[in-house]
C-alpha cells in the first residue's frame, strides 16, 4: 500500500517540526526515514498514523486522507512506537489475546500463535512480561502490531536500547515480514548500518525539511566512487608502491596507508596490478564503497555548508 507525503508542515509554537517535505513511500517496499535528533522522524510518524494532524500538506495511505480518515487509518497502519510498555504481571499471550479482543479479530487464537512465532517468542508467550528482556518487549510489541495484518507497519526506532543479539533478531525478523508478505514498512533508525541492511529507499530529514530521497543502492553509489586502501609491506616499500598507485586516481596517504579513490572500473585494475605485478610491495589491501553515511552527510552539507565526514558505515549518527 502507497504512502504519499505532500507539502506536510506541523509547528509547535516556535518550533518547526516538519517544513514542507513531499515523498512517497511505494507498496511493498521496507522504507526508512532518516535524520539527527529533532529532524522531524517522530512527528511525521504521528501524522502519519494519525495521533495528531498537521498544518498544512495531506499524508495519504492507499489514497486515504489520513486527517479526514479517523479510526479507518488505524485498520491500515501498525504503529510500533519508540517506547512501549505492557503491564508486567500479564504472560505476552495474554498481552497479545487482550489486543486481539480489542481488534475484535474472530481468528485471534491463531494469529496469536502466528504472530509469536513470527517474532520468536513462543517459548516464551506463558511468561510473565516482568521477566522479559528489553528485546523481547520490543518483539512483544511488534507481534501486537502485526496481528490485525496491517498493510503498512510505521516503526519508530525499533532497536533503539537493544543489545547487539537483539538487534539481530529484531533485523531477521523485518526482513522476514519483507520476504513473506506485502506489507510496506516504514522506519526510523540512528543507525546508518541498519537503514543499509534493511531498506529499499530512503529519505534524510533535517530541521523537518528534506534533504535527500531516493534508493538506498543510489545514494550510496556515489556516482561509481570507491576507495582502495592499501597497507605497504614496510617502510621502505612505500616510496615504490606510491608510485603505482598514483596511476589509478587520487591518493590519500595517511601514514598507516594509502588510500586511492577512483571509479569501480579503475578499481578492479588497481586491485589486478597490487596482487600481481606489485604483490611483493603489498602487506594488504581492501576496497570500500562510501556507504550511505557519506550520502546522509553530503544531504546534511548542502544545507550547513560544513565539509562531509568521512566515517565508517557501522557509526551511529551523533545525538
Amino acid at each position: 500500500m502507497q504512502l504519499t507525503i505532500t507539502d506536510v508542515h506541523k509547528r509547535y509554537g516556535d518550533v518547526v517540526a516538519l517544513d514542507g517535505p513531499s515523498f512517497e513511500v511505494p507498496s511493498g517496499s521496507t522504507f526508512g526515514v532518516l535524520g539527527t535528533n529533532g529532524a522531524g522522524k517522530t512527528t511525521l510518524f504521528e501524522l502519519l498514523v494519525g495521533h495528531d494532524r498537521p498544518d498544512g500538506g495531506t499524508i495519504e495511505v492507499g489514497g486515504l486522507d489520513v486527517e479526514r480518515a479517523g479510526h479507518r487509518v488505524r485498520e491500515r497502519v501498525g504503529f510500533l512506537p519508540e517506547h512501549t510498555g505492557f503491564p508486567a504481571a500479564l504472560t505476552g499471550r495474554e498481552v497479545l489475546s487482550i489486543h486481539a479482543r480489542i481488534r475484535g479479530l474472530e481468528d485471534r487464537h491463531a494469529r496469536i500463535e502466528d504472530c509469536l512465532e513470527i517474532v520468536g517468542l513462543t517459548d516464551a508467550a506463558d511468561r510473565a512480561v516482568e521477566g522479559y528482556s528489553n528485546g523481547m518487549g520490543r518483539r512483544l510489541g511488534l507481534a501486537a502490531t502485526l496481528l490485525a495484518e496491517p498493510p503498512v507497519l510505521v516503526l519508530d526506532e525499533p532497536t533503539a536500547g537493544l543489545d547487539p543479539r537483539g538487534v539481530a533478531a529484531f533485523h531477521r525478523i523485518i526482513e522476514r515480514i519483507d520476504r513473506e508478505t506485502d506489507a510496506t514498512v516504514v522506519l526510523s533508525s540512528h543507525v546508518l548500518s541498519e537503514v543499509e541492511r534493511l531498506c529499499d529507499e530512503v529519505v534524510v530529514l533535517q530541521d523537518g525539511t528534506l534533504r535527500a530521497a531516493g534508493a538506498v543502492d543510489d545514494l550510496r553509489s556515489n556516482d561509481g566512487r570507491v576507495t582502495v586502501t592499501v597497507r605497504p609491506a614496510s617502510e621502505g616499500d612505500r616510496p615504490a608502491l606510491l608510485t603505482v598507485v598514483r596511476r589509478y586516481g587520487d591518493v590519500t596517504d595517511t601514514g598507516d596507508a594509502l588510500e586511492v579513490a577512483c571509479d569501480r572500473e579503475t578499481a578492479f585494475d588497481l586491485v589486478a596490478a597490487l596482487g600481481e605485478s606489485h604483490r611483493k610491495l603489498v602487506d594488504r589491501f581492501e576496497v570500500r564503497e562510501p556507504g550511505l553515511e557519506a550520502a546522509f552527510h553530503e544531504a546534511l552539507e548542502n544545507e550547513d555548508g560544513d565539509e562531509p565526514a568521512e566515517t565508517a558505515t557501522t557509526e551511529e549518527i551523533p545525538s
